[in-house]
């Protein structure tokens, strides 16, 4: 039997602490073929999304999947965002949370840039998250 992911465990953790906490989940992405989000948010082959209960309707967090409805825009917008695609997630306030390792770059998708893409938090340069395998 393959051996599971922790990865989709921690993202939930940190989900429901960020939550739990008063905070805001945000989660980073590697765009991908895989991955479908508004490209014109797309900068960089990234995304940063918000993944707060009161920001997308019907978020589910599954072992393979991160899918929900989010308004961008004020547009509603479908959004399906495979695990290994996430980069991290944190909290929005504190820039508390977790990195994760990257695919390798030539599996990333080129996508259009935004310049509305907020960038992951760090404090004075010293980032709060920490990179796991």
């Amino acid at each position: 039997m393959a051996e599971k992911s922790t990865k989709p465990y921690l993202i939930r953790a940190l989900h429901e602490w960020c939550s739990d906490s008063g905070l805001t989940p945000y989660i980073s992405v590697q765009v991908n073929a895989a991955t479908r989000v508004p490209a014109e948010y797309v900068k960089n082959g990234e995304i940063v999304l918000n993944v707060a209960y009161d920001a997308t309707h019907r978020l589910t967090i599954g072992n393979d999947l991160i899918q929900f409805a989010a308004r961008f825009n004020g547009v509603s917008r479908e959004c399906s965002v495979p695990i290994e695609a996430v980069t991290g997630i944190f909290a929005k306030e504190n820039g508390q949370g977790m990195l994760f390792p990257r695919e390798a770059a030539g599996e990333a998708a080129s996508a259009p840039t935004s310049p509305d893409t907020p960038p992951a938090p760090t404090n004075g340069g010293k980032p709060k998250l920490q990179i796991i395998k």
